[in-house]
């Protein structure tokens, strides 16, 4: 008897503690390795402290979070944070009413905070009009070209990724005569085949500074540039050079089989290419025209960032910024970095890594830094921030398709394209 009184009095005690703690819950769109690795890093802020309890919940894919989180806002059942992709910026920062700002949030609950701690090139693409960051970029990525060491020795290709489009379809050719069934295939075309490509090559995809400058953009993304690379990809898409895939990273089951060599993807790919890949792999800047460009600019973000919502206590909110403040711990901050891929998003972060030999030890994997930090962006690098984008992406990734499948030429596709996404920033237009 004695002994069940003191097992339920330790249970009481335990009970009393977990209701103690602020509760948050943390909705978020990171499934598999990724989802894991997120787990990961809620449990270490969890017990890196007593006050605070953060409550992750996958809540499905990013539209699906994000449309998910804006339905319960409605009915006063929001999360307060919510993870929300790079292309739901512009419908985030128009629900005002809806979102706390970071950079407010932080001032008021935090004391260790500094803007300037971040970089520039991350945080540029989620600040207001006064550079003031409005989200915690918790997942920033940008593409890079992965590619099979073993298959381009195999192939007598250099240990090196091909450094231009030219280059792509001389050293896919090679692989192809060497026996692989395609040259290279690609996740997240749209975003890598032409708002990367546009913004590589200092072009513009968008009016107005790519949407920065204003809500009265118009798609331009149907220029000389973006015509070639479509028209040249189509027809690699037929020699078997490139092999499409699908439109989100389908295509990494053909890098993993080891049917393509090479592989256009996020940084943040890097955790599945690890985990899954039984072959030594590589990883490599984006490729670029060099008759286009003589020094290519950098890639432009991708990811999501953490917003958080109003109407929740002080509470709440102090334990928010706590968490925040967490992340951006140079060693929290830089662990996540290695294990995903994603861009360490403090200069604190990345000496910790090139501290610890993990770019040594494992060489490329500093690419995607390098690739966003080499130069200054211009307006047409710093990102793209258009309403309506999921519609637009998958207005887009429909028009590809249709070159793809030899249904279009590459013009008629991206002339299609600008026509009804320009029919989307009207409708974004008018309602805000």
């Amino acid at each position: 008897m004695k002994k069940s009184l003191a097992v339920a009095a330790a249970a009481s005690l335990l009970s009393t503690s977990v209701i103690a703690q602020t509760q948050i819950q943390f909705w978020h769109a990171m499934g598999g390795t990724l989802g894991d690795l997120t787990e990961g890093v809620v449990d270490g802020f969890n017990a890196s402290q007593d006050d605070y309890h953060i409550n992750a919940s996958y809540r499905g894919n990013y539209n699906e979070t994000m449309t998910g989180a804006i339905a319960a806002f409605r009915a006063n059942e929001q999360p307060a944070i919510v993870q929300v992709y790079e292309v739901g910026t512009a419908t985030m920062m128009s629900a005002e009413g809806a979102v706390y700002p970071m950079y407010q949030l932080m001032d008021e609950f935090s004391s260790g905070f500094d803007q300037s701690d971040y970089l520039a090139s991350v945080t540029g693409y989620y600040a207001d009009p006064n550079d003031n960051m409005l989200s915690f970029p918790f997942n920033s990525s940008t593409p890079v070209l992965y590619y099979n060491r073993e298959a381009f020795e195999a192939a007598g290709l250099p240990d090196r990724g091909p450094r231009t489009w030219n280059e792509m379809e001389e050293f896919a050719e090679t692989l192809m005569d060497a026996g692989y069934d395609c040259g290279f295939t690609t996740a997240w075309q749209s975003w890598v085949h032409l708002e990367n490509l546009s913004a590589r090559h200092d072009v513009p995809f968008a009016t107005q500074a790519n949407g920065f400058g204003g809500l009265d953009t118009e798609l331009v993304f149907n220029d000389e540039l973006q015509i070639r690379h479509v028209e040249k990809m189509g027809e690699w898409q037929q020699s078997g050079i490139f092999s499409y895939s699908g439109r989100t990273n389908e295509g990494s089951s053909k890098f993993y089989s080891q049917e393509c060599a090479m592989y256009t993807e996020s940084s943040a790919g890097y955790a599945g290419i690890n985990a899954n890949a039984d072959f030594d792999f590589g990883v490599s800047e984006l490729p670029y025209w060099d008759d286009m460009i003589d020094t290519p600019q950098n890639t432009i973000i991708g990811g999501a960032t953490l917003w958080v919502l109003r109407g929740h206590d002080d509470a709440t909110y102090e334990a928010v910024a706590a968490f925040f403040d967490y992340l951006t711990e140079p060693e929290v901050q830089a662990q996540w970095h290695m294990d995903t891929g994603y861009l360490p998003v403090t200069h604190a972060s990345i000496a910790v890594t090139e501290d610890s030999g993990f770019y040594d030890e494992n060489p490329g994997t500093d690419t995607s830094v390098r690739q966003m930090t080499a130069v200054e962006p211009t307006d047409n690098s710093r990102g793209i921030r258009l309403g309506n984008f999921p519609q637009i992406r998958g207005i887009i990734d429909e028009s590809l398709e249709s070159v793809w499948n030899g249904n279009a030429t590459a013009e008629e596709a991206l002339d299609r394209a600008v026509r009804r996404g320009n029919e989307q920033l009207r409708r974004f237009e008018r309602a805000n």
